[in-house]
């Protein structure tokens, strides 16, 4: 094997070593500035990316916090419509019950008034037959005929006197 050789040894290491400087100094010159560049580059948009990334996220939490703040406007209003109907709701409620209330007492005056005047015809008509019927009884039980006004003041005094 000629590089096991002794002889060729000298040779060998001088090759060896401009290859060696030739390799080392394209690596230096050409190779590692072009993947320290590389590197840079993906060094710079890694942070580029993250940079876009904590901006998408801030914007996402204000997009957020915007729609909770709408969501809970949406809330307050949607109670405060509610409330509103209810109220106005309660407020006809209560205007049809005082109306119904205010026809019922009607209602109510206009059948007592038409009972009193029943009750008042019913106690004259009462008073009549009463004076008929006094007049028929003192004249049979008695044999007396009394003037009509005798027997009405006293049938008058009978009814006033027992109310």
């Amino acid at each position: 094997m000629p590089q096991f050789d002794p002889s060729t040894f000298s040779t060998q290491i001088f090759w060896l070593v401009l290859t060696f400087l030739a390799l080392y100094l394209i690596l230096w010159k050409v190779v590692l500035p072009r993947i320290s560049g590389v590197l840079e580059q993906r060094q710079e948009k890694i942070e580029d990316d993250l940079n876009r990334a904590e901006k998408l996220k801030s914007e996402a939490e204000e997009v957020l916090a915007d729609y909770r703040r709408s969501l809970d406007d949406a809330r307050a209003t949607a109670q405060a419509d509610l409330k509103a109907a209810a109220d106005e709701m309660a407020a006809a409620a209560a205007e049809r019950q005082a109306s119904f209330n205010a026809e019922l007492a009607a209602k109510t005056n206009e059948a007592e008034a038409r009972i009193a005047k029943a009750q008042e015809e019913a106690l004259g008509n009462l008073k009549s037959v009463a004076v008929e019927a006094a007049s028929a009884a003192t004249a049979r039980l008695i044999g007396v005929e009394l003037a009509e006004s005798e027997v009405q003041a006293a049938v008058d005094q009978s009814f006033g006197g027992g109310s």
